[in-house]
């Protein structure tokens, strides 16, 4: 249990590398570390003017440092206003920030990091950093326990690039196949570039998570349990073509990775590699939304709600999956004949809602299918009462880690005397934006849904940040680092459990606490479930 432990310490330690690492070596570059170091408090503005830099993006970057612990960061809701201080660790921990060099290098310079298929032209590249991570980059370990600690950190955060990626592409491609998994291979029954995947599994080797006996090479318990848990590092790695762009994003034009055309593909993700990792990561939370689901379904009929609406069905394979649980575990799946379910599937992307369509047709659910904006419920519930006589407030509304990736809206009303609790730093093409904002944003957000949820309720999986002193206590426990840096750089708006909960009151909408739950059940939990309703 205890090699467990450890190596899902090493997971979140890899997560918290391929965020900081760009990061640390941007503000590294442009020497705001040293004029950290050397004013010892300093606030963002000053920052941010005196390096003309965008500072919703340097805000973010800033408190990703704090979140390893490296600086100490403070927001002032009231003043709006956001002080860095330099700590015991700030000093020492900037000296090695020169480490991360080559590893971003190779982010910024190739496609070795960023692309589904490992890039092997690269190779040679990789081979040389490998080579220089077996010889700790010939860092001498401190006997100060806070320095060697800090040593071990920076090298742990490297490993992260020369694992994360390219565990990623092999989940993605077949190698963790069951064939792979329980006997021995040589490296071309994989790989049609067998010398260029020697190098990888060769490395790997050295980490122990295989073995190695003339040319043939099997899994060890420990690569085993990385390999399993491949998806673990999807979502984190798909946003590194975002990384890529750190100065961009930092100190050039914040809209450069979004201002893409209407049918062109996303350049700040890799969509199918994110799709891929969310699949795997969210596969804990399904299993309580199902609990919650047969509970609603096995009470009295005239209790239940007509049908389920999902917002951002993305493929619908859980609208799919909700369907089959109700029709088989519940006693409205008896009575289906009866009282019919409604199931709806709306999304913004047209593209989604084809495959959704698709893959329920296949299935053979009946359900409609059908555009829709999560910031405007008004114009869906017209399209449900006017072309299929359904209303949205007799539905059930579910939808997974969506409400933070709402479009940004400047707020309508601004709350008098309003003080944010929440630490996040939030920003908008660069632009920061005050944390009361968000919560009035968020706010009027959730208005807009209140009157359609007020009865059956809004089901949601949620994704949260947390105070970066708390994360720096508990690294190798939390993803929060990973979770905050790719959310905060794609203007995406992750609240504390207490701040949607406090801003939903306003809304008049309360969580349920009888299906309230978060995830880790601990004071640093990043994921929340709530069963949002009316009083």
């Amino acid at each position: 249990m205890i090699e467990k432990k450890e190596y899902r310490q090493k997971i979140f330690q890899h997560l918290d590398g391929l965020v900081t690492a760009p990061v640390a070596i941007a503000l590294h570059k442009k020497n705001i570390t040293a004029y950290i170091l050397e004013h010892k408090k300093v606030g963002l503005t000053e920052l941010s003017q005196t390096f003309q830099a965008n500072e919703g993006y340097l805000n973010i970057a800033l408190r990703t440092l704090a979140s390893q612990g490296f600086l100490e960061y403070e927001v002032n809701n009231v003043e709006n206003t956001v002080t860095v201080q330099i700590n015991e660790k700030s000093a020492y921990a900037f000296s090695l920030f020169p480490l991360y060099q080559d590893v971003v290098s190779l982010l910024n310079e190739t496609q070795l990091f960023t692309s589904v298929r490992i890039a092997t032209n690269f190779i040679t590249q990789l081979e040389v950093i490998f080579s220089k991570y077996q010889q700790n980059f010939a860092i001498q370990f401190s006997n100060d326990p806070q320095e060697k600690a800090l040593q071990e950190q920076v090298l742990a955060h490297i490993e992260g690039y020369l694992v994360g990626p390219i565990v990623v592409s092999l989940g993605m491609t077949g190698m963790f196949h069951k064939y792979f998994m329980e006997t021995s291979f040589r490296a071309e029954e994989f790989h049609r570039e067998p010398e260029v995947f020697k190098v990888i599994l060769d490395f790997f080797t050295h980490l122990n998570w295989f073995t190695e006996k003339n040319g043939n090479y099997q899994f060890t318990e420990t690569g085993l349990f990385f390999a399993k848990r491949a998806t673990a590092y999807g979502v984190t790695v798909s946003y590194l073509p975002m990384f890529k762009n750190m100065e961009s994003l930092l100190f050039g034009n914040p809209n450069a990775l979004r201002d893409i055309g209407a049918h062109e593909d996303e350049i700040h993700v890799n969509r199918e590699m994110n799709v891929w990792g969310s699949g795997g990561a969210h596969a804990t939370y399904f299993k309580v939304i199902d609990d919650i689901i047969i509970e609603i379904f096995n009470k009295p009929i005239n209790e239940q709600p007509k049908g389920i609406l999902d917002m951002g069905c993305g493929n619908g394979a859980f609208l799919q999956h909700i369907f089959e649980v109700i029709e088989r575990q519940t006693l409205r799946g008896k009575l289906l004949e009866e009282h019919p379910l409604f199931l709806v599937g709306a999304d913004y992307n047209q593209a989604a809602l084809k495959v959704t369509r698709a893959n329920l047709i296949k299935a053979d659910i009946w359900a409609k299918v059908i555009w829709g904006d999560i910031g405007r419920p008004d114009l869906l519930a017209k399209d449900l009462e006017e072309n299929y006589a359904i209303d949205l407030k007799d539905l059930l509304n579910v939808r997974t880690f969506l409400d933070h990736n709402r479009i940004w809206e400047e707020p309508e009303t601004i709350k008098e005397g309003r003080n944010s609790i929440s630490t996040g730093a939030f920003a908008h093409r660069g632009k920061r934006i005050p944390n009361n904002s968000v919560e009035d944003n968020l706010l009027q957000h959730l208005k807009k849904w209140a009157p359609y949820v007020h009865k059956y309720g809004l089901l949601i999986i949620e994704l949260h940040t947390i105070a970066p002193q708390l994360t720096a206590q508990n690294l190798g426990k939390t993803a929060a680092t990973a979770y905050d840096a790719t959310h905060g750089f794609s203007d995406q708006f992750i609240v504390e459990i207490d701040v949607l909960h406090n801003v939903a009151a306003e809304a008049n909408l309360f969580p349920d606490p009888a299906y309230f739950k978060k995830f880790p059940d601990t004071a640093y939990a990043t994921v929340s479930i709530n069963l949002l309703k009316g009083n």
